[in-house]
């Protein structure tokens, strides 16, 4: 169900892998991209901060749980630091855009940050302040810093959907325009 990476997770228990939560539109391309990091041990697609206890993908999908479409990422702290996930995050999103990403529109697709300590909260703070001043872009950074509520995994089905369906998968990327518009915002991705 969830990705696991050639980073050796046996000798760390649970509690000592660190665990983040981002939102950057489609959960299956944000899971997708997080995969690709060093470090991370696996990824889950969810949902998270809306007002229904175990909502499905119709219900969230719907736009009215109050919910947002996100991935909840797994990270050895020994290969890879939460800093370094938040600057992989930023060229993943469009973060010029609220409520939508791409092609898909609504809160439920809007690009958020989930912290769930202090420190995380002023490393997300300092990241996104970090990129409003580097002067990349002329509008505001609108992608939203939120407190971590309780975290619901999708159905089974969208776990891991690129790789079960790669062809649906690569459609849906392209014809959705996001690494075009991902292009677009920061250039060509190594």
């Amino acid at each position: 169900m969830q990705q696991a990476h050639a980073s050796p997770a046996g000798d760390l228990a649970p509690e000592e892998q660190g665990v983040a939560i981002f939102a950057g539109g489609c959960f299956w391309c944000t899971e997708a991209d997080f995969d690709k990091l060093p470090g991370v041990l696996s990824t889950t697609s969810g949902y998270i901060g809306g007002h229904l206890a175990n909502p499905s993908y119709q219900q969230v999908s719907a736009g009215g749980t109050g919910h947002t479409e996100a991935v909840r990422v797994r990270y050895d702290p020994r290969q890879t630091s939460y800093a370094e996930l938040l600057e992989a995050f930023w060229p993943t999103i469009d973060p010029l855009t609220a409520n939508a990403q791409f092609c898909d529109h609504g809160s439920q697709y809007r690009s958020a940050i989930f912290y769930a300590s202090a420190e995380e909260q002023a490393l997300a703070e300092a990241s996104k302040a970090a990129l409003q001043a580097s002067g990349r872009f002329d509008q505001p950074i609108v992608t939203e810093l939120l407190p971590v509520t309780t975290f619901y995994p999708a159905e089974a089905y969208h776990q891991d959907y690129y790789q079960k369906n790669p062809l649906r998968y690569t459609y849906y990327r392209h014809g959705c325009g996001r690494d075009a518009r991902l292009q677009q915002l920061w250039g060509k991705h190594p």
